[in-house]
């Protein structure tokens, strides 16, 4: 499974991007701040542009495994049907616990992936319906032993 997102959108606080599955248009995003990081800086690069949960993570290709539960998730109630396994891209440098979840603004993302719809200025509508979506995608993926690739880039 592939999944291309591509940031459209650079705001003082705020990114919004447009995310397609397997070449298909699938929904928007919006996460920190995008500071310019790429995945080849050095982890010494990013940490020192980096501002702690006011941040995007950097452009790149990332795994993504949901076979990991998420304690601060696990404590909402929301993900009980997946039993907090949230979509976590690895290998992030200078981040940990990089989730795909549901949220609608910059401030529910603290450098995770927010999904959604982009209906609202600043915002993403329909997170919780958008989010299981996908999920479900995912688990149709791993079902068939597919690997699950992100790969943020920018709007050429």
């Amino acid at each position: 499974m592939n999944i291309e997102h591509i940031r459209s959108f650079c705001g003082d606080k705020y990114t919004i991007s447009h995310i397609y599955v397997d070449g298909k248009y699938f929904c928007d995003a919006i996460e920190d701040k995008d500071r310019g990081l790429t995945s080849d800086m050095t982890e010494a690069q990013i940490r020192n542009i980096k501002v702690y949960a006011q941040t995007a993570i950097p452009y790149g290709k990332y795994n993504v495994t949901i076979d990991i539960v998420s304690p601060k998730m696990s404590q909402k109630a929301v993900y009980n049907p997946i039993r907090a396994k949230l979509p976590r891209l690895l290998n992030v440098k200078g981040f940990d616990g990089i989730l795909v979840h549901i949220g609608t603004t910059e401030k529910s993302s603290a450098g995770c992936i927010i999904v959604g719809k982009n209906t609202i200025k600043g915002r993403v509508t329909d997170s919780n319906k958008t989010f299981f979506a996908l999920y479900a995608l995912m688990q149709k993926a791993r079902a068939k032993n597919e690997s699950i690739i992100w790969n943020i880039t920018k709007k050429k």
